[in-house]
């Protein structure tokens, strides 16, 4: 199977994939940046689900229908606080991102949208953050039986530069 990674640049509350992940807080009850957006998007029903999945450990990821978004389902995973790369952030990172693609597949998934997780107010920088995505992800595809296709949705540019120059080092992983 070929493992295919991309990045298009847009919003990812307009998504048409089975899934979105949601760049979430640990309480899931709505945010800033990415996860406001969602929640706005998705409507009041998603607060509701949220809030009857009583929160996400850091890496870990819980899934809600999508609601009111074109997406399916919405994959929550609660990214790490950059606290300067010390306190196993980049480990946390990783399990946000392959935690999020492993229920996205066991919901039998076949396409997955991700923000960049941590990289906006959590403080994580995007050029530890994407290498660490789209290694993460490449690998944990080799598991998965449903998910076809995962896609990063850069909003901004910098995002956009900065994963499909992590994307083309990798290249190699797509085999």
């Amino acid at each position: 199977m070929k493992i295919y990674v991309d990045v298009v640049r847009g919003d990812i509350t307009k998504s048409r994939s089975d899934a979105i992940v949601n760049a979430a807080n640990p309480s899931l009850l709505g945010g800033g940046g990415v996860d406001g957006a969602i929640h706005r998007a998705a409507g009041p029903r998603l607060q509701e689900a949220c809030r009857r999945l009583n929160g996400c450990m850091v890496g870990d990821a819980k899934i809600t229908p999508g609601f009111n978004l074109r997406a399916s389902y919405i994959v929550h995973t609660a990214g790490p606080v950059w606290q300067g790369g010390g306190n196993g952030e980049s480990e946390l990172l990783a399990d946000s991102y392959r935690n999020s693609l492993l229920v996205a597949e066991a919901h039998r998934c076949r396409t997955v949208d991700f923000p960049s997780i941590s990289t906006g107010v959590y403080g994580f920088p995007l050029f530890k953050a994407a290498p660490i995505a789209v290694r993460t992800l490449m690998s944990t595809m080799r598991e998965c039986d449903y998910v076809r296709r995962v896609r990063i949705v850069a909003f901004d540019a910098d995002t956009y530069q900065t994963f499909a120059a992590a994307i083309a080092a990798n290249a190699e992983m797509a085999v």
